[in-house]
C-alpha cells in the first residue's frame, strides 16, 4: 500500500505544468535570493566554487556551479568516478542482464530499449552512483574512451532518493536518461545519466567523439543518478569501494583485470 500511495502521489505532480514552474523559478532573478539559503542548508563548501557567490544570477546558475581546477584531481586509475555523489549500489549483474537498486530488480534491456546493446553487458558489473541537491552537478567522464553511440529515452521522472529508489515506479528504467557508449581501452561501457523528478534537463557540454578521463561532458539540471555498466571480465571494482560511500569526482573507482 506504502508504495501504491507513493506511485500515485507522484504520478499527480509529476508533469509538463510542474515541470515548467519549477524551472521557470529557479532560473529567474528572484530566484536569486534563495541561494544562502540554499548553501546554508546543505552545507555547501563554497571554497570550491570557482565562481564568486555574488556571481550567480540564479538558483540554477549556482545549482550548476563548476569547481575550481584543483578540487576535483583525477586519480591514476582507468575508471573513475564521473560524478560527486554516493554509491547507492555496486556489484555484478544478476541473471545475465538484470540489475538490483533497493531491491528493485530492473532490465537492462528496458533500460537501454535496446536489447542486443544489454547483450554485450550480460554477467558484467554496474555501479549506481546518486547526486543529493546539495552534491556538485557536472559531469566528467569516467574514462578515456571513443563515443561509440549516443541516445535519449524517456519522458517523464520519478525521484531517485533513497525513497523514490524504494517504492519509485522503475525510475532507472522508466525515467528520462541519456546513454552514451564508450570504446576504451579495458573494453565497451556504458555511462547512463538519468534525469530527476520534474526536471529531466540533462545538457551536454562536450559534443565530440573523444573522452578524457576526468574531464567535463555535461551536467544535470537538479539531483539526479549514473549509472555504469562494464563489459564482463573488463574490469574490477577498487578494494575500499562500499555501498552507501560518499565519491567524489575523479576518485579511482575500477582497474583492469
Amino acid at each position: 500500500m506504502k508504495k501504491y500511495l507513493y506511485q500515485r502521489s507522484i504520478e499527480l505532480t509529476n508533469g509538463a505544468f510542474t515541470s515548467n514552474l519549477i524551472r521557470q523559478f529557479a532560473q529567474s532573478k528572484n530566484s536569486r535570493r534563495f541561494i544562502p539559503g540554499y548553501i546554508k542548508a546543505y552545507q555547501i563548501l563554497v571554497d570550491e566554487v570557482e565562481a564568486p557567490m555574488d556571481s550567480f544570477p540564479t538558483l540554477h546558475d549556482f545549482f550548476v556551479r563548476k569547481l575550481t581546477a584543483d578540487s576535483r584531481p583525477v586519480a591514476d586509475a582507468p575508471v573513475v568516478s564521473p560524478v560527486d555523489g554516493k554509491i547507492e549500489i555496486a556489484g555484478d549483474m544478476r541473471e545475465g542482464t538484470q540489475f538490483l537498486v533497493k531491491g528493485q530488480s530492473y532490465s537492462l534491456a528496458d533500460l537501454l530499449g535496446d536489447k542486443a546493446l544489454a547483450d554485450r553487458y550480460q554477467s558484467g558489473k554496474y555501479a549506481v552512483l546518486y547526486l543529493s541537491p546539495a552534491d556538485y552537478h557536472r559531469i566528467h567522464s569516467p574514462a578515456d574512451g571513443t563515443v561509440n553511440k549516443q541516445y535519449v529515452l524517456g519522458k517523464k521522472s520519478y525521484p531517485v532518493n533513497a525513497a523514490g529508489l524504494q517504492y519509485g515506479k522503475a525510475p532507472i528504467s522508466g525515467n528520462y536518461r541519456m546513454i552514451t557508449e564508450l570504446e576504451t581501452a579495458f573494453g565497451m561501457m556504458l555511462v547512463v545519466k538519468v534525469g530527476a523528478m520534474f526536471v529531466n534537463s540533462i545538457k551536454l557540454t562536450e559534443n565530440g567523439s573523444e573522452w578524457r578521463k576526468g574531464e567535463e561532458v555535461g551536467y544535470f539540471s537538479f539531483g539526479s543518478t549514473v549509472v555504469l555498466f562494464f563489459e564482463e571480465d573488463s574490469i574490477k571494482f577498487v578494494e575500499n569501494m562500499s555501498v552507501g560511500q560518499r565519491i567524489k569526482v575523479g576518485e579511482a573507482l575500477g582497474n583492469m583485470i
